[in-house]
C-alpha cells in the first residue's frame, strides 16, 4: 500500500490553496461537480457536502435541497461563509470545520453525502467511507468523483513516480478503484448504483452507492463470508 497522508500536511496545502483555489481549479473540475450535484439530486432532501471547500457548489443546488458542508480547511470555508452570506443561500443550513474521518452527526442523518475530489486527499480513505456510510440514510446515496489511479501502463508508472510530490500537495494520484471495491466488501452495507468516467480523458469518475438496509447488509456480509 502508498505511503498516506497526514492530516497536518492535508491541512496545510488546503490553507495555502484557499486564495487561488476557485481561480485555479474553478474551470477544471466543473464536469465533475455539476455531474455529482445531478447525481445527489436524483434522491435529494437533505444531502451533506464533504470537502465544501470555498463552497463553489452550494449556489448550483435547487433550493428545495437542504445542505450542510463541511471541510478540514477553515480558510476555505471562511470563503465558502462569505459565498453563502453573498447569495443569500438560504438552503445551507451549516458549515463547519470537521474532520471526514470524524463527522458529529449522528447515524442516518442524511440522504445524500456527496464527496468531490476528496477520498483521495484523506489520510484513511477507508475510515472516511466508513463515516460517509453511517450518516447516510438506508436507501440514501453516497456520491463520489475522484481521479483514480490507472492500473497500468504510462499513465500508472507516472502516478507512481509523481505520487511523492503530489502528497506533498495534498492528494494521491496512485489511488484505485480496487481500493474503493475492497472496502465494499468489507463494508457490507452498500451497493454500487453507478460508475462512470468522466471529463478529461476519464482519469475522473461519478461513483454512486446505495446505502442499504439492515436486511440486505446482512445477507451481503454473508454471502461474502460464504465465497
Amino acid at each position: 500500500m502508498a505511503a498516506e497522508l497526514d492530516k497536518d500536511a492535508v491541512e496545510m496545502a488546503y490553507a495555502r490553496w484557499a486564495p487561488v483555489y476557485d481561480l485555479v481549479f474553478g474551470a477544471v473540475f466543473d464536469r465533475g461537480r455539476q455531474a455529482s450535484i445531478a447525481a445527489a439530486e436524483r434522491i435529494g432532501g437533505h444531502i451533506l457536502e464533504v470537502g465544501v471547500g470555498t463552497g463553489l457548489s452550494l449556489p448550483d443546488y435547487a433550493r428545495s435541497n437542504r445542505l450542510t458542508g463541511v471541510d478540514l480547511s477553515a480558510p476555505m470555508l471562511a470563503k465558502a461563509k462569505a459565498r453563502v452570506a453573498e447569495q443569500d443561500l438560504t438552503n445551507v443550513d451549516g458549515l463547519a470545520v470537521m474532520d471526514a474521518q470524524r463527522l458529529g452527526f449522528r447515524d442516518g442523518a442524511f440522504d445524500v453525502v456527496v464527496a468531490q475530489y476528496v477520498i483521495t486527499a484523506v489520510p484513511d480513505p477507508e475510515a472516511t467511507l466508513d463515516e460517509f456510510a453511517r450518516v447516510t440514510k438506508p436507501g440514501g446515496e453516497i456520491v463520489l468523483v475522484n481521479h483514480l489511479g490507472a492500473e497500468a501502463g504510462l499513465r500508472a508508472t507516472f502516478e507512481q513516480g509523481f505520487a511523492p510530490i503530489a502528497r506533498r500537495l495534498g492528494w494521491r494520484p496512485e489511488f484505485r478503484w480496487e481500493r474503493i471495491a475492497r472496502w465494499i466488501a468489507r463494508h457490507g452495507g452498500v451497493a454500487v448504483a453507478e460508475r462512470r468516467p468522466m471529463p478529461p480523458l476519464g482519469h475522473f469518475s461519478l461513483i454512486r452507492l446505495t446505502r442499504l438496509g439492515a436486511r440486505a447488509s446482512e445477507e451481503r456480509l454473508a454471502q461474502s463470508a460464504a465465497r
